[in-house]
């Protein structure tokens, strides 16, 4: 009698944080490689890029931000509306210390930064499962990545450490970044949609971060080295 063939173990699981990270971990990699972020980071660029810059995160920003009472008691996008997190009143601090009073005159969102913000919108109106890939992919950035333009403006331009210039990248009511973003992945982990849908929001997060570098495209155009 031969003997049976071992029962093949199943792979293992892997929480949702973990699959959404890893999933669009080239998107986020292209987006953080744009010539102008590079440029940017470099020290290559005046503070005008810097500025041009935030204003756009001000567009977007605004549309994540705008949501926020309406998606509060969402069930699939209301655990992640955290008060904490909010950057709108930072980002205007800093371009008011940026541009002066009058920061606001005239001013026009890139065509890149239009269409971010738009789809931002319509998820927060339409889909609160891809608000959520939004969400994600902009504020972990924020406490991870964004730190580093952080360390650069304050080198470059001369802003003073956690300073008016750099606000946008400061969360005083986090005191732990760290221990923060775990409970963060554990609400993606234990968001409640299926399978479906949870690539359905893999696919938005890739999307949001395709829009993200669009934007560095265009202000890469507006800034480019002189050779």
């Amino acid at each position: 009698m031969e003997a049976s063939s071992p029962t093949p173990q199943s792979a293992p699981f892997a929480p949702f944080s973990t699959v959404i990270r890893t999933a669009s971990h080239e998107q986020h990699t292209e987006a953080e490689n744009s010539s102008f972020m590079s440029d940017m980071l470099g020290g290559r660029l005046g503070v005008s890029a810097y500025r041009r810059y935030t204003e756009q995160l001000w567009f977007v920003y605004r549309a994540l931000e705008d949501a926020s009472e309406a998606l509060a008691e969402d069930p699939v996008a209301g655990p992640f509306i955290r008060p904490e997190l909010a950057r709108t009143a930072e980002l205007e601090r800093d371009l008011t210390h940026l541009g002066g009073a009058s920061w606001r005159a005239g001013l026009e969102p890139l065509p890149a930064t239009a269409a971010y913000a738009d789809r931002v919108a319509f998820c927060a109106r339409d889909w609160p499962a891809g608000y959520v890939a939004h969400h994600y992919t902009r504020y972990l950035g924020d406490l991870s990545g964004g730190q580093v333009i952080r360390g650069t403006a304050e080198k470059t331009w001369g802003f003073a450490r956690k300073g008016d210039g750099v606000r946008f990248y400061v969360f005083e009511d986090i005191a732990n970044p760290a221990a923060f973003k775990r409970e963060y992945r554990a609400l993606l982990d234990a968001l409640p949609v299926d399978d479906l849908e949870k690539q359905r929001v893999v696919d938005e997060c890739k999307r949001a971060f395709a829009l993200n570098t669009a934007v560095f495209r265009e202000l890469g155009e507006e800034f480019p080295l002189t050779a």
